[in-house]
């Protein structure tokens, strides 16, 4: 088991080397120049050719690149081209009421989507299930902006019970825990639906086996068989798709976030790409990764948990 996580821990390296480059070249291929957003319309050519030597712009690209990789290698992400902030402190400070959020959306989408998945595979047939699986195909299908507006719209207009928006960052206490409701909900619908449709596809799969078949002829109930004997089988494609789920929720915060103005590292993306500020980009894309690299791992030790036949050498 150590030397399996020891070795993930290795592949992390040129998986993190090889996103950053990605993001690198991507942000020097788009359009816009940082200097020019900073130096605003009234600057000449001069002034803005002066900016783009103090900023390190002028250099080659990969110049730029082992500049950013050398920092990073130290704890240093560089700095904010737009505010001049250390980009490290600007994700600590952002980065928890990200995964707080993601975290949240993650609680809720399990809830509702194992829950739907296990009463929808042990009523194969029925309204219930029927009526689950549409609704967890329209939850795919609907934009997250759209449902944070019109949960907004409905509980924080309307009836009042919840905030607009906004995050004090406070999640253990009660005015935290109401001032995440809305935007888990928003963020987490989508991959409930997606967690439900599997779960139950999983379970009944599950279902046909002849150990199944067997603990029935037994006579034990339906909630024993489903709760001793199904459940914990069918779990492996499900926790799978969880894993995966939760990168995906850490890269949706950056709509989730702006549309429930909370301040995050999603929110502070949008802003850096919009005025091109590479270094906040960059840094904040390697945190992203990095939490999603090391939620696969544990992801990856819970099979072994799950099925005793699984194990690492």
């Amino acid at each position: 088991m150590l030397n399996y996580i020891k070795r993930r821990l290795l592949m992390l390296l040129p998986v993190l080397i090889g996103i950053s480059i990605v993001v690198f070249l991507v942000m020097h291929l788009a359009p816009g120049d940082p200097a020019e957003i900073l130096a605003g319309p009234t600057a000449s050519a001069s002034d803005i050719a002066a900016l783009r030597a103090k900023l390190g712009l002028d250099d080659p690209v990969w110049v730029q690149y082992w500049r950013f990789v050398s920092g990073v290698l130290k704890g240093d992400l560089g700095t904010s081209v737009q505010s001049g902030e250390s980009v490290t402190d600007m994700v600590k400070t952002r980065f928890p009421n990200t995964l707080a959020l993601s975290i949240a959306a993650m609680i809720v989408a399990s809830i509702v989507g194992l829950s739907t998945g296990v009463v929808s595979a042990v009523r194969k047939g029925s309204f219930f299930d029927s009526f689950s699986m549409i609704v967890a195909l329209l939850g795919i299908s609907l934009p997250s902006f759209w449902v944070g507006l019109m949960l907004m719209l409905i509980f924080a207009v309307r009836l009042r019970w919840l905030p607009v928006a906004g995050y004090s960052g406070e999640w253990w206490t009660l005015v935290g825990i109401k001032q995440l409701v809305l935007p888990a909900v928003t963020l987490g619908i989508g991959a409930s639906a997606l967690i439900a449709r599997i779960t139950r596809s999983s379970i009944l799969e599950v279902m046909q086996q002849d150990y199944i078949r067997t603990a029935r002829a037994k006579g034990l109930s339906q909630v024993a068989t489903v709760g001793k004997h199904v459940l914990r089988n069918a779990l492996v494609p499900v926790v799978t798709v969880m894993g995966l789920n939760f990168g995906g929720l850490l890269g949706g915060t950056v709509v989730t976030e702006s549309v429930f103005a909370i301040n995050g590292v999603g929110r502070m993306m949008v802003r850096a790409i919009t005025s091109r500020d590479f270094p906040v980009v960059q840094g904040a894309v390697l945190m992203v990764a990095t939490t999603f690299v090391l939620i696969n791992l544990l992801v990856d030790l819970t099979y072994a948990l799950l099925d005793p036949r699984i194990r690492y050498d």
